[in-house]
């Protein structure tokens, strides 16, 4: 009976529902549970909503839920996919999808794991040369082709968007946590090399080297000083070991 009663539910499927008795009643169930899903679009994606004005969010909303039943016992990870499908339902308005996963990034980057960013003051007895950079647990890379995040930024602050622009190539952007307000900014290409490096387990003396196979040493150093400096002002680094 259980297995008929979610497949009624999420599925509609007729015998299902025939199997478990009249459908009048359970239609009403049916109902609620296609609202609670929505209900949760609205609530995780409310910029989005503005941006695209309550119906066309709904229409999205409602072919989301019907194609994307959540699997997971919460509905905290139901949008995870949701800005996959409006890719396919705005293919000529990117900005529609990367509104979404910027929203979806934010609230992600709100509940990461607590992590202290480092403190300047021990820096002076790293040693660089097998120093690694931990990166906090909220950071989020993005790739865009569109002013999203402008866009994004505006409807928070409740301002006029500015208009939309589209790119030829992507560019990264960045969304993380500091303390309890999410934060976000574009990254250049030369820095998204650095961070990939760091990432993937380099040390800070191999992301000099990497950067004196186009500038002199002296240069090279200077350049990840700089670029180590700023992830740490930004509060991105919450360890270096």
């Amino acid at each position: 009976m259980q297995a008929d009663f979610r497949a009624w539910l999420v599925e509609a499927d007729e015998a299902a529902g025939a199997r478990l008795g009249p459908t009048a009643g359970l239609a009403v169930y049916q109902n609620n549970y296609r609202a609670s899903l929505m209900g949760s679009l609205e609530a995780t994606f409310p910029r989005l909503e503005l941006w695209l004005g309550s119906s066309a969010f709904a229409a999205a909303a409602a072919h989301y839920a019907d194609q994307h039943p959540p699997h997971s016992w919460t509905l905290d990870a139901f949008g995870a996919r949701f800005a996959d499908a409006l890719v396919g339902l705005y293919p000529d308005d990117p900005e529609v999808a990367e509104l979404a996963r910027i929203e979806w990034a934010v609230g992600q980057a709100f509940v990461a794991a607590d992590a202290a960013p480092v403190d300047p003051a021990m820096l002076a007895a790293v040693n660089w040369d097998t120093a690694g950079l931990q990166f906090v647990q909220s950071l989020v890379r993005l790739e865009l082709v569109s002013n999203a995040d402008a866009l994004w930024l505006a409807l928070v602050a409740e301002e006029q968007p500015p208009a939309v622009v589209v790119e030829r190539s992507a560019t990264t952007l960045l969304v993380w946590r500091q303390g309890f307000e999410s934060v976000m900014r574009r990254a250049d290409p030369a820095e998204i090399t650095l961070l990939e490096l760091a990432l993937a387990g380099h040390s800070f003396a191999e992301l000099c080297g990497k950067l004196a196979l186009q500038f002199d040493e002296t240069a090279a150093v200077a350049m990840a000083g700089h670029q180590l400096g700023r992830w740490i002002g930004d509060k991105l680094i919450a360890a270096i070991d």
